[in-house]
């Protein structure tokens, strides 16, 4: 196991990857960037789908990596705050080329298999040729 987290991260887009990985995490800094420093209520409403429990895993992780940060108020009652860090500004870039890209991408998806198979988008989907054998 260790070996194997240690060989992933040799290679560094693949480490990027991970850290941006899950279906919450872009969700999250989309929200972040757009609105600047929101409470962690504030989040749970613009995002309504994610549970407490994932927002506050996908913000942890996020915080390690220094691209969110969470401040305390001790005010009566407490209150935590969470922004983008400096740092995350450098992901911008990044964001907007993988925006991109998968604009481009389910235009090319359309292209080769239509309408319906883009709009679906799975990982690995079956090949419309093949959908209808079963092979």
């Amino acid at each position: 196991m260790t070996e194997e987290i240690e060989l992933s991260m040799d290679c560094k887009a693949e480490a990027v990857l991970e850290i941006l990985a899950g279906k919450w995490k872009r969700v999250i800094l989309e929200q972040l960037f757009s609105n600047g420093t929101m409470r962690f209520s504030e989040l749970r409403r613009a995002i309504p789908d994610i549970t407490k429990k994932m927002l506050t895993s996908q913000l942890r992780e996020l915080e390690y990596h220094d691209i969110v940060s969470r401040q305390v108020h001790l005010d009566v009652p407490p209150k935590v705050e969470y922004s983008v860090t400096e740092y995350a500004h450098r992901l911008i870039p990044l964001l907007e080329g993988l925006n991109r890209w998968g604009t481009e991408h389910i235009e090319h998806l359309k292209e080769i298999y239509g309408e319906e198979y883009a709009a679906k988008s799975p990982a690995r989907p079956r090949r419309p040729d093949r959908a209808a054998t079963g092979e």
